[in-house]
């Protein structure tokens, strides 16, 4: 209710201000359709909305300029700060723009379209998906009146270009060293909505963020691979831990939370279940290793299996939805010694003397408080009295040393 008064009484005759950073997503789609609602609302002078991003996916980056292209405000996207990029989605997003800005030392372009999955398309799907591209920014670049040659060069050879070339080109509309540069080269221009020219008049009028709300940082967080990757790992090797030691609580609870949040990410991302599969079988195998002596074998399936699991985990041909070697690298490596570390605890644990029973008792060395012989005598060890036999005869008060233990009789060597 506070924030949507506050908008109520700044929002009007001002102008609003959002970013986006990073891969378009469904994250950055529902932060971006919420923006324009809520300027809509305000009734804004404008949106301008700050984008530096490699590219993303088709379906967000079509929401996105569906709602810029029915937007009853001015939508301004500015690509910045200095060395930002609009590349593939952004470049549609940059077309469909009221305003296309860009900072200098910014570029756009290379909008060829790529598959986002693992599977390989053929080259009668290539084309298809192709001409799809290019025809949607062709009707963008008609719409908003600008380069529509390049647009096409833009998706079918991945062209790109500089700030520069990009004003040159009509491409760009202008080119703003900042956003107060941007809102003074914003007066007095005049933009198209819905077939009517408005003048926008931005000089000396409120400036207002626009931040993303919890919901969408945490969506935005869960479209990153490696924090997928993470998660995934978590919850499976948490719940495996729990499942072999009931009652635990903690590795359940916490492998059970990032189980959910790690399949909700898979559902944003293009993943290869086989992959899990295989991550999930590594915890299977490194678990065994603890209860069953394999020699390493069993350590060894284990690590192929995560490192099988995480290379083909995420597969596309765009390297912000792939998990990186170092990432892999440092999971396997941890997971792997810790098993190992657990494995040989638990093989020297078997081999290490017992002290405790009557196991622990044997070497025990004590005093012969009577002559020892075959037919019995008393020693006194450990604090205790106890009955003895040896095979010899033991002289009273001679030190002894307990060989071994049945029916509460020991037997004793000579120490």
């Amino acid at each position: 209710m506070f924030v949507s008064i506050v908008f109520f009484l700044i929002g009007v005759n001002s102008i609003l201000v959002g970013e986006i950073e990073g891969v378009i997503s469904p994250a950055s789609s529902s932060y971006f359709v919420r923006t324009i609602a809520v300027a809509e609302r305000e009734d804004a002078i404008c949106l301008i909305m700050k984008l530096d991003t490699p590219g993303g996916l088709d379906a967000s980056m079509r929401a996105i300029t569906k709602k810029i292209l029915n937007a009853k405000i001015p939508v301004v996207v500015y690509v910045a700060p200095k060395g930002a990029r609009a590349a593939s989605a952004g470049v549609f997003i940059l077309y469909a723009s009221h305003v296309a800005a860009m900072a200098p030392g910014t570029n756009v372009g290379a909008a060829h379209p790529v598959s986002m999955g693992g599977e390989k398309l053929d080259s009668v799907m290539i084309s298809k998906v192709t001409n799809d591209a290019v025809a949607y920014l062709k009707a963008i670049a008609k719409e908003k009146g600008r380069n529509i040659a390049w647009a096409e060069k833009a998706v079918r050879v991945s062209a790109s270009i500089d700030a520069e070339t990009a004003v040159r080109k009509r491409v760009c509309d202008m080119i703003a060293d900042n956003i107060d540069d941007l809102i003074l080269k914003l007066h007095g221009r005049i933009v198209q909505i819905d077939g009517e020219e408005i003048v926008l008049n931005t000089e000396s009028k409120p400036v207002q963020s626009i931040p993303m709300t919890f919901k969408e940082r945490l969506l935005l967080l869960l479209t990153n691979p490696t924090i997928a990757y993470i998660l995934l790992l978590l919850g499976v090797y948490g719940l495996f831990f729990e499942l072999q030691n009931p009652g635990a609580i903690f590795p359940g609870v916490v492998g059970g939370i990032c189980i959910i949040f790690g399949f909700y990410a898979l559902q944003l991302l293009p993943v290869n279940y086989a992959g899990v599969a295989l991550i999930v079988l590594s915890a299977f195998l490194f678990i065994l290793e603890i209860y069953i002596t394999s020699n390493g074998i069993l350590t060894i399936g284990g690590i192929i299996s995560l490192v099988s699991g995480s290379l083909i985990l995420f597969e596309s041909d765009v390297a912000f939805l792939r998990l990186s070697w170092e990432v892999i690298v440092i999971a396997v490596i941890i997971i792997a010694a810790f098993f190992i570390f657990i494995a040989s605890m638990g093989i020297r644990a078997q081999f290490t003397k017992k002290a405790t029973g009557k196991e622990g008792f044997i070497g025990k060395i004590g005093e012969a408080k009577t002559d020892i012989t075959v037919s019995g005598g008393t020693i006194f060890v450990h604090g205790e009295y106890w009955n003895a036999v040896s095979d010899v005869t033991i002289k009273k008060g001679s030190r002894v040393s307990i060989v071994s233990s049945e029916n509460m009789i020991v037997k004793v060597e000579k120490a």
